[in-house]
């Protein structure tokens, strides 16, 4: 019987992140963001959030000061994901694999599999700093595999940190976890829109209330996070790829102890609770995310009872 465990919302106590950015701290780890603080009409320091080379610099001195990630890079156009709520996920499923446990589960025994790596390999560098876990991370875009293992690399995490191409884009676990493969745990972000117009659309509304216009044009507008087609939409979207990860999973539940996701969409979760009773998941969390003006939130879901290979 699938059990359901609403969690308390709010930035998860651990993160990094709950203070507004020490702009000066940061400009002077990482002098490449100095050119970008300015001081606003209310005499504050602050950044122009719709140039992507002010978020991409904010990035990179973020994680050089707080995560001692010094050699971070994006190639051009793919997606600069925002630091505080990409950590934020990985906090709340450290609690998830630690139920019943003192203090969060750290160490290479934690082997962790990202669905959608992407060229910023985020998940992997932060998961690896903050709690030492051991890595895959997958993606059906040849750049985005080359640059994620670049990442790792250069960084000093090669050996914890393995990416690999998923070279059927219908295809979820099918063809990345092999046959005696078990991970504690894996992570989604999935493409959030069902189209491109839609994407740029989304866009659009984002440049609005930053104060930047975002007018109708025939070209896509340029988006301050970035992204290419496989990050931003897909078939379907959001639904439709929950829909696909929740379905193959079942095939993986003696290999997997927690499967999770993002879900932007709070009207997506019926048909996830849906399919996932259908498929007789044992253990269903929704774990409630609020990330300044954004809401989301995680499903995990697991096939197992217990965390029987927690150790």
């Amino acid at each position: 019987m699938t059990k359901e465990t609403p969690l308390k919302a709010g930035l998860h106590p651990r993160n990094r992140h709950q203070a507004p950015y020490d702009l000066a701290a940061l400009s002077q780890r990482t002098p490449a963001l100095a050119p970008f603080v300015f001081t606003n009409e209310h005499g504050g320091r602050t950044l122009d959030f719709a140039d992507p080379a002010a978020v991409k610099a904010l990035n990179q001195a973020l994680l050089a000061l707080h995560y001692g990630i010094r050699h971070w890079d994006l190639p051009a156009g793919y997606l600069c994901p925002p630091i505080p709520g990409r950590v934020d996920y990985l906090h709340h499923v450290a609690d998830l694999v630690s139920e019943g446990l003192e203090a969060p589960r750290t160490g290479k025994g934690v082997r962790v599999l990202d669905i959608g790596v992407g060229a910023n390999c985020i998940y992997p560098l932060l998961g690896s700093r903050e709690y030492g876990w051991r890595f895959v991370g997958a993606d059906i875009d040849p750049v985005s595999v080359k640059a994620a293992s670049l990442l790792a690399a250069s960084n000093g995490l090669g050996k914890q940190i393995e990416c690999r191409l998923q070279a059927d884009p219908r295809r979820v676990f099918h063809g990345i976890i092999g046959p005696k493969e078990r991970f504690t745990l894996t992570l989604c972000n999935p493409p959030f829109h069902a189209s491109l117009a839609e994407a740029s659309a989304g866009t659009r509304r984002k440049l609005r209330n930053l104060g930047k216009g975002g007018e109708e044009t025939s070209e896509a507008p340029v988006l301050n996070f970035g992204g290419q087609k496989a990050e931003l939409w897909c078939d379907g979207g959001e639904a439709a790829f929950l829909a696909s990860l929740i379905r193959e999973s079942r095939a993986f539940a003696d290999q997997c102890l927690w499967f999770t996701s993002l879900v932007s969409k709070k009207e997506n979760l019926a048909a996830a609770r849906q399919g996932l009773k259908q498929l007789e998941a044992r253990r269903v969390r929704v774990i409630e995310m609020n990330l300044g003006n954004k809401q989301s939130r995680i499903l995990a879901w697991s096939f197992q009872e217990g965390n029987r290979w927690a150790d």
